[in-house]
């Protein structure tokens, strides 16, 4: 009786682990289909146009670097991937249970082959040298000094938007221009950028361009990029570093040379001041800037310098935890604001086509400025953009723009006046 029992249980177990095994195969058949879908409909992406940082589709020589490795040693992957899995499902389908008695069976042993071991071995080595050898000389490429004639520019880092500092003179000083956001640059010249962070590690990328490189307080870290052609070139921060990380965007801008060179020396200009008898909205609005805490984080040349300290600092710590906000005298020359979240221009095909010039003239400026969305960022920043504005406690100041409680009146005198910052 005893004996019948423990058969019966037995048996009872080596039912429960068939099915076991039969359900197992039925997930891996399931996962396998949807994968294959997967990919699939991967394949079936939108224009590119809506996928603008596409690694795949290289602007520049640093970027077909980078492709140019990448390309083979995804082939390789993709062989080693079919031949593994491969391998996996013909061993899974040559060698199942095929009925009951077979549950238990064990698959004969190769442990001890000396040439199944080192195949196995020596396969992964070649391929891993084959990888490793251009991975090397790529890393090198990329990293080669710039041109003599290169463009020098600071990109410096920060919760959460981008500033950006030109050296044009090659004194090593990046005080010619100072502008936020857009990164302007000439096509077909390489763009040598000095990157570092103000307050914890970001990372710079615009995948068109080149690959990623980190933003950390306290050094700079050496980068190229190079356009091929006038356009715009998107990207983003890749490490996260905060809040409003995904919001924290990128976007360079290629002119050809002669574009370019108008473009810097209007952006050495400073900003025009009103005088006390105007009346206007923007006069108002010039008048309510200084009045009000914007004058106190954000400078224009030639209106506020002497409300910040050098370098354009934040005199007060209780304002802002980087001391630092973007610098708005050309402010409406750009095509993006608050770190890339919204468009300053509008979105349409003949506005993009006017391109950093499309505040140059009051009627481009009537059409194309994104008034909607600047209203709203100055009715309530920390509501469009997550941020830490208060003050968090135990330390010094937030981080963003506060909400300043401004009514529509001063909103529209404060958009009349900063659309006089071209």
């Amino acid at each position: 009786m005893r004996h019948g029992h423990e058969l019966a249980g037995r048996e009872a177990m080596d039912d429960t682990r068939l099915m076991l095994m039969r359900s197992a195969l039925r997930r891996v058949r399931a996962t396998t289909l949807l994968t294959a879908m997967a990919v699939v409909l991967v394949g079936c992406g939108d224009a590119f146009d809506r996928h603008p940082q596409n690694i795949l589709q290289p602007e520049g020589p640093n970027a077909r670097t980078i492709s140019n490795l990448h390309n083979p040693v995804f082939a390789i992957a993709g062989v080693v991937f079919v031949v593994i899995l491969g391998a996996c499902l013909f061993i899974a389908v040559r060698f199942r249970a095929r009925s009951d008695a077979d549950a238990d069976e064990y698959p004969k042993q190769m442990h001890g082959a000396f040439k199944a071991e080192i195949t196995w071995t020596i396969i992964p080595a070649l391929i891993l040298a084959a990888v490793a050898v251009p991975t090397v000389f790529t890393i090198f490429t990329l990293n080669a000094e710039a041109e003599p004639d290169a463009v020098k520019v600071e990109v410096i880092g920060q919760q959460w938007w981008w500033e950006y500092r030109y050296d044009l003179d090659g004194d090593g000083k990046y005080d010619e221009i100072t502008t936020a956001n857009d990164l302007v640059i000439p096509a077909g010249r390489d763009i040598a950028l000095s990157i570092t962070s103000r307050d914890v590690i970001h990372s710079f990328w615009v995948p068109r361009l080149n690959g990623k490189r980190d933003a950390v307080p306290n050094r700079d870290h050496f980068w190229r990029i190079e356009a091929d052609k006038p356009g715009e070139y998107v990207g983003q921060c890749t490490e996260y570093c905060g809040l409003s990380h995904a919001e924290m965007r990128i976007k360079a801008i290629a002119l050809t040379p002669a574009k370019f060179e108008a473009w810097a020396a209007a952006q050495q200009e400073k900003a025009s001041t009103f005088e006390e008898a105007d009346t206007s909205m923007a006069a108002e609005g010039y008048r309510l800037f200084n009045q009000q805490l914007c004058s106190s984080c954000h400078l224009i040349d030639g209106v506020n310098n002497t409300k910040l300290g050098p370098d354009g600092l934040i005199k007060d710590r209780n304002l802002q935890v980087s001391r630092h906000a973007p610098e708005l005298t050309h402010l409406v020359s750009r095509t993006i604001f608050a770190g890339g979240k919204f468009d300053l221009r509008r979105d349409t095909a003949a506005c993009r086509t006017l391109g950093v010039e499309w505040a140059s003239t009051p009627a481009n400026l009537s059409l194309c400025l994104n008034r909607p969305a600047l209203e709203a960022w100055l009715r309530n920043p920390p509501a469009e953009k997550p941020m830490a504005a208060d003050p968090v406690p135990g330390r010094t100041g937030g981080r963003g723009m506060p909400n300043l409680n401004l009514d529509e009146t001063q909103i529209d005198q404060l958009v009349a006046y900063l659309e006089t910052l071209k």
